[in-house]
């Protein structure tokens, strides 16, 4: 009997030695099975050949099954070790990922369909049934419910055909989305950069399929908001389509596909294979096992469908590549961007980012020519960029307890007045981001994190946003028993919505945040009801930054432009320079011109000033000259280390046991321990630590050999945040 290594999709470091008995054949390298785990049988995945001179075979588990099923691609393989010895996470954990879905390694269930049996196409059908035979005459089964929306007639028609012995019923199993996309179908009508920048694309794509030698280099796909870059990609995903490749299309919030899912089948003529964590069970089964053998053409998902175990991935695009969003901060800790990168790399295919405002660590691999760069400076269709106002929150001052300045008011009335449509943004969601209480100023806190409850006008309650406590909001301050005391400080998204209701009671108004789009069948209806003008004001989070086309809307107000730039995060200024300005981009995208109104404090400052005269890239040069002399990424690397527990007094004495012993010394640093700004979160306390090294440093190893000469209480974990893109 021959021995493999199995890996199994649990928290451990390394794949285990199991006997393959004789009468189990297709055990080969990447395959899928089923082993004994102590009491019992789980799945697993062949990582290999096992053995070795003292291992003693008789102490060694048999193999129990092997499923038929293509077996993961040794690229694949290759990509989860590299993302687990990265990350510094157990390999198990990133199996886990590519085996999200269990239930989907056995074949799906028999499905009934009908096909084709007879028809000389002579007369004697009615118009409805000759649609159907027409369809039905590729030869191809399909549910009867499929024939019928196709040929758009009802279901008795299908059945009537099969009883005439037209439609022969068969038994096949339910097929994966997106099995045939439409690639010779005809696209857009691109401009003349549009088609340079397509034409590049594509033919990227072919020297990489024809040269398998070398990876290609990345390629920033970088265009102004409304250029075109989604239909100029198409593009690329038609010629990888074409040589029967897979194709990856990232997005950071699955929001957004409500957007792209209309143009994609508009472009392909199916919709993509879907991936996110809000679909049902049954089609996470079926999509998992159509991409697994290579039936499922194209996949848009969120992060995880970087982690689905492809056939043949050919292309990969990531759109927003600076959107922080690709950052799982929760369980198994990656940076979906990076992450895709690397596994476009070890598959030597292309990938392209995507975005109008890339991030420093994208323009700065571009300036040290390591990506390749294509640019869509203008608009597509002739629309301009809007002009850009800033008001000055000092002069320009919005009336007591208000929050919308006059200049911007009278912009919205213009607005309405020429039949148009107005946004207004405000990153914060709920009534108001603080409560208080004027006798005594008692302040409500999370009594599991270090957060103020956000008052929710529509539930009545108070909430936290970081683990979900709620409560009802009391009659009275529960410390001085004060009644009608109670005060809301600053505006969230429902408290702009009373004022513009107050303002402009006449206009119709919605708010569009997570809170009240929170399925995507709720979101399609909102985005419906704005994209046909039946909204005229929109009050919106950054759920509405981007990836959406108003024809209408022409005037955007940033209620506080200003939010974000506080904290400790190094990214702030660029993170709020990126949504600000992908927000202003929502305004005038066809023939009228687009207005944008920046409420600020500080209209002075770099972040302001770069938006409002267009000089992205001289604040990008400027932010990176600034990293550098602070030796910060992209310039250095850094690692957080997290000390979480629920014994405060342990998750001290673990911290500063660490800061004592932490690892320091030419290009290599350790700042801290010290609190986390989110001090408790679910009722964990947290410290943290920061390690920056030199480029040329294995940081991994230092901390490894750090956090190895430490014993660990089994209460409190430590957590290593390679490359951290937030410091909460």
């Amino acid at each position: 009997m021959s021995i493999k290594k199995i890996l199994t999709p649990y928290p451990v470091d390394r794949a285990y030695d199991y006997l393959v008995p004789p009468h189990i054949e297709g055990v080969n390298d990447g395959a899928y099975v089923v082993v004994p785990l102590g009491t019992r049988n789980v799945i697993g995945v062949v990582w290999g050949e096992g053995g070795h001179e003292k291992l003693v075979a008789s102490k060694l588990k048999p193999l129990v099954s092997v499923y038929d099923l293509t077996p993961m691609v040794l690229s694949h393989r290759k990509f989860i070790e590299w993302a687990a010895h990265y990350t510094m996470s157990p390999l198990g954990s990133f199996l886990k990922l590519a085996l999200s879905v269990p239930s989907a390694l056995e074949p799906p269930k028999k499905i009934k369909a009908f096909r084709l049996k007879h028809w000389d196409k002579k007369g004697g059908l009615s118009p409805a049934a000759a649609r159907v035979m027409d369809i039905a005459s590729d030869g191809l089964a399909r549910r009867a419910s499929e024939l019928a929306r196709e040929a758009g007639c009802g279901a008795g028609v299908i059945k009537t055909l099969a009883e005439k012995r037209f439609l022969e019923e068969v038994s096949l199993e339910e097929p994966p989305p997106c099995r045939r996309p439409d690639f010779d179908r005809q696209g857009a009508v691109l401009s003349k950069a549009q088609k340079a920048a397509a034409d590049f694309l594509c033919e990227s794509f072919s020297s990489s399929h024809e040269d398998n030698k070398t990876a290609p280099k990345p390629i920033l796909l970088d265009g102004v908001t409304g250029s075109g870059k989604t239909e100029v990609y198409f593009e690329a995903v038609s010629a990888a389509l074409k040589q029967g490749k897979q194709v990856l299309i990232l997005l950071p919030e699955i929001a957004l596909s409500n957007a792209f899912l209309g143009r994609f089948k508009d472009r392909f003529g199916c919709a993509p294979a879907l991936w996110h964590s809000s679909l049902s069970d049954h089609m996470r089964k079926i999509t998992w096992r159509g991409v697994a053998t290579g039936d499922s053409k194209v996949v848009v998902g969120a992060r995880s469908a970087l982690f689905l175990p492809y056939k043949d991935l050919g292309l990969i695009i990531v759109d927003e590549e600076h959107d922080p969003a690709y950052k799982q901060e929760e369980g198994v800790i990656y940076n979906a961007r990076d992450m895709a990168i690397v596994r476009a790399h070890m598959g030597k295919i292309p990938i392209v980012l995507v975005s109008a405002t890339p991030s420093l660590e994208t323009m700065q691999n571009v300036w040290l020519d390591k990506y390749q760069h294509l640019a869509l400076p203008d608009r597509h269709g002739g629309a301009g960029m809007p002009d850009i106002h800033l008001i000055d929150l000092k002069k320009d001052k919005p009336e007591r307890q208000r929050f919308i300045a006059p200049t911007l008011i009278d912009a919205i009335k213009k607005t309405l007045e020429g039949k148009g449509q107005a946004l207004l943004f405000l990153n914060r969601r709920g009534y108001a981001p603080l409560t208080l209480c004027r006798s005594c100023g008692h302040r409500f806190e999370c009594p599991r994190c270090t957060a103020w409850l956000i008052e929710h006008k529509k539930t009545n309650k108070l909430h936290c946003h970081h683990c979900g406590f709620d409560t009802k909001v009391p009659p009275t301050c529960p410390k001085c028993n004060e009644s009608d005391s109670l005060v809301a400080c600053g505006p969230g998204v429902e408290r702009i919505f009373e004022e513009v209701r107050e303002i402009l009671p006449e206009a119709r108004t919605a708010i569009l945040s997570s809170d009240t789009a929170d399925t995507h069948d709720k979101m399609k209806a909102i985005l419906e009801d704005i994209r046909e003008h039946r909204i005229d004001i929109i009050i919106g989070t950054q759920i509405i930054a981007k990836g959406h086309h108003f024809p209408k809307l022409t005037c955007v107000g940033i209620v506080d432009a200003d939010l974000g730039l506080t904290g400790g995060d190094l990214r702030a200024s660029e993170r709020t320079f990126q949504l600000l300005h992908q927000v202003a981009g929502r305004a005038g995208r066809e023939a009228e011109k687009g207005h944008v109104y920046l409420q600020t404090f500080t209209p002075e400052s770099r972040v302001m000033q770069a938006l409002a005269h267009g000089g992205r890239d001289e604040f990008l040069e400027v932010e990176a000259s600034a990293r550098e002399a602070a030796r910060m990424p992209p310039f250095t690397r850094l690692a957080g280390i997290i000390v979480s527990g629920r014994d405060e007094k342990q998750v001290i004495d673990v911290s500063r046991k660490l800061g004592q012993s932490s690892p320091h010394g030419t290009g290599l640093q350790t700042l801290g321990p010290a609190d986390a700004p989110m001090y408790r979160l679910r009722g964990k306390f947290r410290r943290r630590l920061l390690v920056r090294a030199e480029k040329t440093i294995d940081i991994q190893k230092a901390i490894t050999h750090w956090l190895d000469n430490l014993k660990i209480p089994t209460a409190v974990r430590v957590q290593v945040d390679m490359d951290p893109q937030s410091f909460f």
